[in-house]
């Protein structure tokens, strides 16, 4: 990931927890499953109508419950391009950066409405919405994060460290 995020906003509550990020129920098919009903218990259209950079926003403590990291890898597989929220849970939160998602947590997150559209920086901590003019300040994402995100999250990360070593 090099630059801003532009994409169109998908509004949830609090507490989303990850089996509605990657409901249970369709883990023996896969990610691809999981993906084609992520959400769908909050928003039975997000699936089917996220679009390759839409951003999800959400309230407090996006992504509780227990530790699947499938639930980034169900964002991912629909192009999801960053998640905004007022807070994450802590394992979500690692799960999303290892996996290349960024994830901004926004005091502000609530003054986006579903639709809107959206330009994050998260090297810088801003979101601009362009549907209200304005801008939000988030907690920029630490260069040696937006660094991990850009290799392509942790294992790509290290291997090219790895490499840069024995080379």
């Amino acid at each position: 990931m090099s630059g801003p995020i532009t994409g169109r906003a998908w509004v949830f509550g609090d507490d989303v927890d990850t089996d509605q990020l990657a409901p249970g129920l369709y883990m023996k098919g896969g990610v691809e499953a999981m993906a084609a009903h992520c959400l769908e218990s909050a928003n039975p259209d997000f699936a089917r109508q996220v679009s390759a950079g839409d951003i999800v926003v959400a309230g407090d403590n996006f992504g509780m419950g227990s530790s699947r990291e499938q639930a980034a890898m169900a964002l991912n597989a629909l192009g999801v391009g960053a998640v905004v929220a007022r807070s994450f849970a802590r394992i979500f939160y690692r799960n999303a950066v290892n996996l290349a998602l960024p994830v901004l947590v926004c005091p502000d997150a609530g003054r986006i409405a579903a639709g809107d559209r959206l330009t994050l920086d998260p090297a810088a901590g801003t979101i601009r919405n362009e549907t209200q003019g304005i801008e939000l300040a988030c907690e920029p994402l630490p260069d040696h994060l937006m660094a991990l995100i850009a290799d392509g999250g942790l294992i790509p990360h290290l291997k090219k460290k790895l490499a840069a070593r024995a080379g």
